[in-house]
């Protein structure tokens, strides 16, 4: 699992925790941990664990900044890509906790950010690297 996925999914799972989710870091470490064992792309032990989805959406977020990054030299829009990756969480069949719309909202916009933060994070590191 490429490094900005891990940082921007450890990342939002720092800002989503709260008290109706005090575990929320945990299960992203076990979607993490679990990620390429021997499950369908996006399956979890638990699917319908608040963790496993902001790993889908982080690794969503990544795949779509990174094919925006190909074709244009602009940066990627962070609005664009949010509605990118809801209209790809709807068109998948993976099970996802039981969410109201806003709360999903919420929890794509904040792994959004936080991936496109350690994307940048990544490129700079990159950068000084080169000098």
């Amino acid at each position: 699992m490429h490094v900005v996925i891990e940082q921007a999914a450890r990342a939002a799972a720092q800002r989503l925790a709260g008290p109706q989710q005090p575990a929320l870091a945990e299960e992203v470490e076990e979607a993490l941990a679990t990620e390429g064992a021997a499950k369908a792309p996006g399956q979890y032990l638990d699917p319908t664990a608040l963790g496993g989805l902001i790993v889908t959406i982080a690794n969503t977020a990544w795949m779509i900044y990174n094919d925006i990054r190909s074709r244009s030299s602009a940066a990627p829009d962070r609005d664009a890509i949010a509605r990118r990756v809801r209209q790809q969480l709807d068109q998948t069949d993976i099970p996802t906790p039981p969410l109201g719309s806003a709360e999903r909202d919420r929890i794509i916009t904040t792994t959004v950010e936080e991936t496109l933060n350690a994307a940048a994070a990544a490129a700079d590191g990159q950068g000084q690297g080169q000098r």
